[in-house]
């Protein structure tokens, strides 16, 4: 499908965004996966990792300002002090309710306070809530989000990054014309793209038919191998799809209920966030909880089989 005809389909569709119910069957959790909270010790150290490229960690739905924001930012601390990155991808939803600039110190500021001072660099994108006031312009222009705009790439050694407004409202006409030349001409081995709306979810709101249809196939022939958002407030990856696994870590502050679906691989509803460990054949995933332990463990591989 061509590129002027899924502008034209996502176009024409945007009006079914936000009214998609749960997807999927319900099924328990396999017991191994279960048992991975019960069986993982608390986080320790990583051992020496020669041919680690990028660590990193991502986080959403984040801002509250209240005690469940502060344990998962605390947790991010931890992990920190142990295994050291310098990278956050806060995908949205980053001031409640209504994206007050007004807020950030007690959202964004304060929680964070320990990994900014230590030089750790926040790369946001824009929420739902976060359009409400001055449709977010006022966020894309603060420093410590280092956000190059409403849709912007930046590169961390063999990974590009490619984040996205994925609301209603943003310019996508022009934004999928954008990410198309980007990915094409980007000779990046990692291809990474964050916005804070889900494509495939098990949640309150379920996957979003019209992303579907729109980002699949495009990741798929550029090869991003993964894609990282929020508004679900829960944790949730699935297997690779067509060569890209979807992850959502938007349980940065709250949690709502999640099911599963046939291409889940893990979902809970737990305080948390994600970390990735980049080597050059594949990107080591791990779900990390408030009580500082691991309860989801994946990889994703270069290339998929």
């Amino acid at each position: 499908m061509n590129l002027k005809r899924r502008q034209f389909l996502f176009l024409s569709s945007l009006s079914t965004i936000g009214a998609l119910g749960f997807l999927g069957c319900v099924a328990r959790q396999s017991s191994k996966k279960a048992d991975i909270a019960a069986s993982t010790p608390a986080i320790a150290s990583s051992a020496a990792k020669n041919d680690l490229l990028l660590r990193f960690v991502s986080v959403s739905d984040t801002g509250t300002g209240d005690k469940s924001q502060y344990s998962v930012a605390q947790a991010m601390n931890l992990y920190h002090s142990k295994n050291p990155y310098d990278l956050v991808i806060l995908a949205g939803d980053n001031i409640y309710n209504n994206g007050e600039m007004e807020k950030i110190g007690e959202v964004f500021e304060r929680p964070y306070a320990p990994l900014l001072k230590q030089g750790v660099k926040f790369q946001a994108c824009l929420g739902n809530h976060d359009i409400r006031t001055k449709n977010g312009d006022q966020q894309v222009k603060y420093p410590a989000f280092n956000m190059n705009g409403r849709h912007y790439t930046f590169r961390r050694d063999k990974v590009q990054f490619f984040a996205l407004d994925t609301n209603n409202n943003a310019d996508w006409k022009n934004q999928l014309v954008w990410l198309e030349q980007e990915l094409s001409r980007s000779d990046a081995p990692w291809k990474v793209v964050f916005g804070h709306h889900p494509v495939y979810a098990s949640g309150v709101y379920g996957s979003n038919p019209t992303f579907i249809k729109i980002f699949s196939p495009l990741f798929a022939k550029y090869g991003v191998q993964l894609y990282i958002n929020g508004h679900e407030h829960h944790y949730e990856r699935t297997r690779s799809i067509n060569g890209t696994t979807y992850l959502i870590s938007g349980a940065g502050a709250g949690t709502r209920p999640v099911r599963r679906s046939a291409w889940t691989e893990y979902s809970a509803a737990k305080l948390s966030f994600a970390a990735y460990e980049v080597y050059t054949d594949r990107i080591e995933v791990s779900a990390i909880g408030t009580d500082n332990r691991l309860f989801d463990q994946g990889v994703v591989q270069l290339k998929a089989a």
